[in-house]
């Protein structure tokens, strides 16, 4: 049984998910995590991450590297949203990233995804565990 872990890195706040792949297939939730980090705190007007914001993400992905290998994770993957898009030093935001999620597997880093993906993610993790449905299902990312 293997040990996974996933990290969705937003405008205001980094969330964390570590399963296990059970024998059967099944994944048990080994924790779930949210660090509001407010990464995108003055980017549209500066173009810029603050460096009070990335020391805020830099201090939660210590966190949550050390969460992970207590956890016994062999592997992680970690999207970057929004901000990560617009920011003009995200290299900084990447070089952090590999430092901490490199500690899980080597040469791990951040994924910056469209924001066509961002809504089909948001919208799979909000209703994987409904029932199914007949009609129509609607789903809000404030």
């Amino acid at each position: 049984m293997s040990v996974f872990a996933a990290i969705d890195c937003g405008t205001n706040s980094i969330r964390l998910l570590v399963s296990r792949v059970e024998q059967d297939g099944s994944l048990t939730e080994l924790n779930r995590d949210n660090i509001v980090v407010r990464l995108g705190q003055g980017v549209d007007a500066t173009g810029r991450f603050a460096d009070e914001a990335l020391a805020r993400v830099d201090a939660a992905l210590e966190v949550y590297a050390d969460r992970m290998v207590s956890l016994g994770a062999v592997d992680v993957v970690m999207g970057a949203t929004s901000a990560t898009r617009d920011a003009s030093n995200r290299e900084e935001f990447f070089e952090m990233t590999r430092r901490h999620l490199g500690r899980v597997r080597s040469g791990a880093q951040a994924e910056v995804i469209s924001g066509e993906r961002e809504a089909e993610l948001s919208f799979a993790g909000a209703v994987i565990d409904l029932p199914p449905q007949d009609g129509h299902t609607l789903v809000f990312d404030t």
